[in-house]
């Protein structure tokens, strides 16, 4: 829809966006936290699980959902907008400065999401999406921040997509992100870290 409405100007479909998945994930985040500690995100999963506070097999659950959810989600997004359900985005989103980006992107993730379940767990849905939000416009690209994200956008020809090409470079970034922010959060707040996360099954 952003990119159909911005007549061809990257920053206004950008914008777009950018809104859409801040607002979607703060909605999200609010009404799943309680149900599964709102995994959507591979690379957050795996810090869970080397935390311990989620059980491996249990983890890898959660990311085998989180694959065929971002892929059914691409599917039901192009069936909205008459577009061809199969797709391969043929966008490259190549080179170093990429890949970096996508580490600071999701190591800014799992600071926030981190540090909103230490501080202020019951703000983490807002935090979490004004995060996304802004990390769109201050990181080079984009802010994809999710293996399963970057599985789905090379899965739509679109303003938003990244070549199959590129996954792995982003996917790697994402990961290093994501163990560097694990393991500097676990030494800076220690072992006195309260016992309140999103990983909550009722």
């Amino acid at each position: 829809m952003g990119e159909r409405l911005a007549g061809g100007d990257d920053a206004i479909a950008l914008l777009g966006n950018t809104l859409a998945t801040g607002a979607g994930l703060t909605v999200l985040i609010t009404i799943f936290g309680p149900v599964s500690g709102a995994h959507f995100n591979p690379a957050v999963t795996l810090v869970f699980a080397a935390r311990r506070e989620i059980e491996r097999r249990t983890a890898a659950a959660y990311v085998a959902v989180q694959m065929v959810g971002a892929t059914l989600g691409v599917w039901c997004a192009h069936l909205m907008f008459a577009e061809p359900v199969l797709q391969l985005s043929d966008k490259l989103r190549d080179g170093p400065a990429q890949i970096f980006s996508e580490g600071v992107a999701t190591f800014g993730l799992v600071a926030t999401i981190l540090g909103a379940i230490r501080f202020r767990p019951d703000s983490a849905p807002m935090l979490v999406g004004f995060y996304i939000t802004a990390a769109y416009w201050f990181t080079a690209s984009t802010s994809f921040a999710n293996p399963a994200v970057t599985l789905a956008r090379a899965l739509s020809d679109s303003f938003a997509g990244i070549a199959p090409v590129s996954t792995p470079g982003f996917i790697l970034g994402q990961i290093i992100g994501a163990s560097a922010a694990a393991l500097l959060f676990h030494w800076l707040f220690g072992k006195d870290e309260p016992d309140v996360r999103l990983d909550q099954d009722n």
